[in-house]
């Protein structure tokens, strides 16, 4: 785990984090570190035949991610310069258990422990969760092409996955502070009150992992 504020915002599909992220980057000062998403060649083609193109898409987004955190190691932590992420790397096992067949998935697990096992650990992650409305609502408005063939239920199915991985990640790492967001009740895009409330939650833990 990095000592210099590396914060990782994690979450469903369209919930919100890029938005979360400029904002607490903003707020703070940290740089921000955004991943690659429509700059994906396969996603559109996966989000029409999910089976089909898994596998390419995986690998695209797992390898961007690895050379993005390699770069941020480098130029940022190592310095000692505060980052705000609006993913962690270990969602890429979320969607991999969710669409690949398992002859792939094994391969896919190799290559994923290979690339990650040095990689930067986040000394602090903010859940955004919602239900499925809220998720749909949210991938309606930011209006992306590329999604609008998502199928409601696999982003049910992604949001049961999202649970389940937060719940093992706060098991695995206890050492690590986890804020939990609920977007159903709390809208910091469009309510001021609501935005103070998560900086304010994140200030406190900023203080406390300092003063470690």
């Amino acid at each position: 785990m990095t000592d210099a504020p590396f914060v990782a915002i994690e979450g469903p599909i369209g919930i919100g984090k890029t938005s979360l992220a400029k904002k607490l980057a903003s707020h703070f000062d940290f740089h921000l570190l955004k991943e690659i998403v429509e700059e994906n060649p396969f996603l559109g083609k996966f989000y029409d035949d999910i089976e089909e193109w898994s596998f390419q898409t995986e690998m695209f987004f797992l390898c961007n991610r690895f050379k993005q955190l390699e770069d941020i190691e480098k130029k940022y932590l190592n310095q000692q310069k505060p980052v705000i992420a609006d993913y962690h790397i270990s969602k890429n096992m979320i969607f991999a258990r969710r669409t690949l067949p398992e002859e792939k998935l094994g391969k896919y697990q190799q290559i994923y422990h290979i690339l990650t096992k040095d990689m930067p650990v986040p000394n602090m992650m903010i859940y955004l969760y919602g239900g499925l409305d809220t998720i749909l609502e949210r991938i309606r408005k930011r209006g992306r092409d590329i999604e609008q063939n998502i199928q409601p239920g696999y982003l049910a199915q992604l949001a049961e996955d999202y649970e389940q991985y937060m719940d093992q990640f706060e098991s695995l790492h206890p050492d690590i502070p986890v804020i939990r967001i609920n977007g159903d009740e709390c809208n910091f895009v469009q309510h001021q009150n609501d935005l103070e409330w998560i900086l304010a939650e994140v200030e406190q833990q900023l203080r406390k992992t300092a003063a470690l």
